[in-house]
């Protein structure tokens, strides 16, 4: 995971610092989150770290248990080590990293924003968490013990030459069981930094933000849709519990509710789509999580277009006046 060494914008950051800065709690899609709640802040540094967070609960990702975790200024939550690098790698890593990643790209709070996280067993916010869940997820019959939050509010991108910021937060949580991890996107409005070949004006283009997992090793891993593309500028708008804006997983025991995995990308309820640039073999996503393929071809009136992570089958145009 090697990295260039970045110049520095001094001018952008001078005329930066003089924005203000502020969070809001009212947010109904986002946990409380900031000063007011006790939470710790993260380094202003570019690529900085919060170091090693120790944490009173095991918590397991992907049947491994971990007691300490590294909230990442660049978007990541990461288990074995700190992550400093800020231009996405595709999913899966083959390092063996293990990372929880919101929305991995190139935050700089030197210009913009700050970066917070907190361990509770508030009962006020697990009362939050278990009504979202009742909500989202009833079968799961979810009554959290403890949560760990972590919320980038408001921050920049390096090279930032704009006043676009983003907003959002993960989730840890668990009952002492069950362990999932809830993404909250409250305001996306970039994607890639200037390092990662963005525009600095825009903030867009280049290597775009990754937001889904990686367990550490090379078979168990989830790309939200749109990441490394520019539609994860949209990630607000998308959802797998019907909830714009939220992602929810079980990760001690795999699950994505709501749709069905196809490698590492997701499919919704219901929904067709052919895995090959052909069209030549169409699956489904069944309700439970299975995904059948049959050799089945587009019809004569259709064309085969990419479709997200997927192929679909295009009814032609009409070229007849």
């Amino acid at each position: 995971m090697a990295f260039v060494k970045k110049s520095h914008f001094l001018l952008a950051l001078i005329l930066a610092l003089t924005l203000g800065r502020g969070y809001s709690e009212s947010e109904s899609l986002l946990y409380p989150y900031g000063p007011s709640e006790g939470d710790h802040k993260n380094p202003v540094q570019d690529d900085g770290t919060s170091g090693e967070v120790s944490i009173s609960v095991g918590f397991k990702f992907f049947s491994k248990e971990y007691t300490t975790l590294f909230v990442n200024n660049n978007g990541v939550i990461s288990f074995k080590t700190a992550v400093f690098q800020y231009t996405p790698d595709a999913f899966p890593l083959t390092n063996g990293e293990t990372f929880v990643t919101p929305f991995w790209g190139d935050v700089d709070n030197e210009l913009h924003g700050d970066v917070y996280y907190r361990e509770s067993t508030d009962d006020n916010l697990l009362k939050m968490i278990t009504k979202d869940m009742e909500k989202h997820l009833p079968e799961q019959h979810f009554i959290p013990t403890w949560a760990f939050i972590a919320t980038w509010d408001k921050v920049a991108y390096y090279g930032s030459a704009s006043e676009k910021f983003n907003t959002f937060q993960a989730a840890l949580t668990t009952d002492g069981f069950r362990y999932f991890v809830i993404m909250n996107y409250d305001d996306i409005q970039w994607t890639t930094g200037t390092a990662s070949d963005g525009d600095p004006e825009t903030g867009l283009g280049g290597t775009p933000a990754q937001a889904g997992f990686n367990s550490g090793d090379v078979s168990h891993y989830f790309n939200i849709p749109g990441s490394r593309t520019a539609e994860v500028l949209k990630i607000k708008s998308t959802s797998n519990v019907n909830y714009p804006g939220r992602w929810i997983f079980r990760v001690d025991n795999f699950e994505v509710p709501g749709g069905c995995v196809y490698k590492a990308y997701f499919a919704k309820e219901g929904e067709e789509f052919w895995k090959d640039s052909g069209c030549r073999t169409k699956c489904r996503c069944e309700s439970d999580g299975d995904i059948p393929c049959v050799d089945e071809a587009c019809p004569p009136t259709a064309t085969c277009e990419p479709s997200g992570s997927f192929y679909k089958c295009q009814e032609k145009e009409n070229s007849c006046n």
